[in-house]
């Protein structure tokens, strides 16, 4: 039979061997370890590293990578960090996501759901005061984001290959 002590030993152990693990950077790992469960990044990587990661994870599905241009999302995410998109269904969205979208002025935009309105959703940057003139619809909505990447580096230093979404100022 374990003591309370003991029990109290093992788990800081337990805690101390987990914090360990959680400060391995992803980018000092190969490839092939870079997801695991363990391996959990604490810090930005590069451009292209952030890229290739999240290419190859939305490869898996058929999802969308862009780049951040930005910081009206700060502190979720700014300019430089590397954003997976899946695409869904209107219907599906609910307040608190963040969305991908194109707003009336052709832009690609990724902001956080704030509610419904009229027959749409209307959404906001975290550092934004006021809400985007254009409301999320079937018509203009491109997907969630559901995965970040964070970079050592601003958006216009990425891959041109890779599409670039606005966290800016509403409009």
């Amino acid at each position: 039979m374990i003591t309370t002590a003991a029990t109290r030993l093992l788990r800081c152990f337990a805690g101390c061997t987990i914090l360990i693990l959680s400060a391995v950077s992803a980018s000092a790992l190969p490839a092939t370890h870079r997801h695991g469960a363990l391996a959990k990044s604490v810090g930005p990587v590069s451009m292209p590293v952030a890229v290739a990661d999240a290419t190859a994870l939305a490869s898996k599905k058929g999802d969308r990578v862009v780049r951040v241009e930005g910081s009206s999302m700060l502190p979720y995410f700014g300019d430089g960090a590397v954003l997976v998109v899946r695409k869904g269904a209107v219907e599906d969205l609910r307040e608190g996501m963040v969305v991908l979208y194109r707003n009336r002025f052709d832009e690609l935009v990724a902001h956080r759901i704030e509610g419904r309105s009229g027959d749409g959703w209307l959404v906001r940057g975290a550092n934004n005061a006021s809400a985007d003139s254009t409301l999320v619809t079937a018509g203009n909505l491109l997907g969630t984001v559901y995965a970040t990447f964070y970079t050592d580096a601003v958006a216009s230093a990425g891959s041109a290959a890779t599409e670039v979404a606005l966290a800016a100022s509403a409009r």
